[in-house]
């Protein structure tokens, strides 16, 4: 039997029922039990992992882009982080052996970029040498064009003086005031006569003499009208030094340029104390003053 319920007992539930309602003690709430301990265990261990590959990852990307040092203070907050189910100090040694190999490998690409300026360097080096080079020829043809349609303008004996000038290197002989020139002579006597074959040079007597170029003698003599008088060889090219007062070599000597072969005189066809100095080219003369600077 049933106990009968007051209609105040009625509305008293009621107004209970309402209250809870209001206050939400009656929505249901989800709740999630594990009673699994394992699986809890193997979760936490997942996260730590995670944790430690991450971590990992940093100091890798840190040392490769930053001048890194383990500081003690990264050291102990790693060693936090880490300290679960983690062998730190093998963790540790693993990763200080990729920094040193990190460490010796940087040198090497430094030693490979030095290599590979100085290849470039000594390739640019060669490409300036070859493009000199080719200057230089591009330059040389020019000159030579140039010679050659000034060439087909001279004469047979200025061709002449030209190669000689481009083969011989010639000096003075004398420094001194220049008496007579190469040529026919006006003021001709019978001393004198009226085609001179060379250029007279006045000078002091005794005035040492130089060889103009290297050579050989070929003449040394007292005879005729050159009186003391001396003929060096070179080439197809002979100097004759005449009216000399002493002769300091013979015939058969090799002469130095520059080297003393005689002095200044006036012996033979002479009125005065000067050197007469004539080049021949293959036995024709020329005028000295056309070769060198008197």
């Amino acid at each position: 039997m049933e106990r009968a319920v007051s209609v105040e007992e009625k509305i008293r539930r009621a107004e209970e029922i309402y209250q809870r309602r209001k206050q939400g003690e009656t929505r249901p709430v989800a709740k999630v039990s594990v009673n699994d301990k394992k699986d809890i265990k193997l979760l936490k261990k997942m996260v730590i992992q995670i944790l430690i590959c991450v971590a990992i990852y940093l100091m890798i990307y840190t040392i490769q882009h930053n001048q890194f040092v383990f500081s003690n203070d990264f050291i102990n907050k790693a060693n936090e982080v880490l300290s679960y189910d983690t062998n730190f100090m093998e963790l540790y040694q693993m990763v200080k052996e990729q920094v040193i190999r990190l460490v010796k490998k940087e040198p090497e690409r430094q030693e490979e970029g030095q290599v590979n300026s100085e290849a470039i360097g000594g390739a640019e080096a060669e490409i300036k040498e070859v493009e000199e080079s080719q200057k230089v020829e591009e330059n040389t043809e020019i000159q030579n064009t140039e010679a050659n349609v000034n060439i087909e303008n001279l004469s047979p004996e200025e061709i002449a003086i030209q190669n000689i000038k481009n083969t011989i290197h010639f000096i003075k002989p004398i420094e001194g005031v220049i008496s007579s020139q190469y040529g026919r002579r006006e003021s001709a006597t019978g001393n004198v006569p009226k085609n001179h074959t060379g250029t007279d040079i006045a000078a002091n007597l005794g005035t040492k003499i130089k060889s103009a170029t290297d050579g050989e003698v070929v003449l040394a003599s007292e005879e005729g009208d050159y009186g003391k008088h001396l003929k060096i060889q070179i080439g197809e090219v002979s100097i004759i030094y005449a009216h000399c007062n002493q002769l300091y070599v013979k015939q058969g000597d090799k002469i130095k340029q520059g080297q003393e072969i005689a002095e200044v005189g006036s012996t033979g066809n002479s009125t005065g104390p000067h050197l007469h100095f004539e080049i021949r080219i293959s036995e024709k003369t020329v005028n000295p003053q056309s070769i060198l600077e008197l």
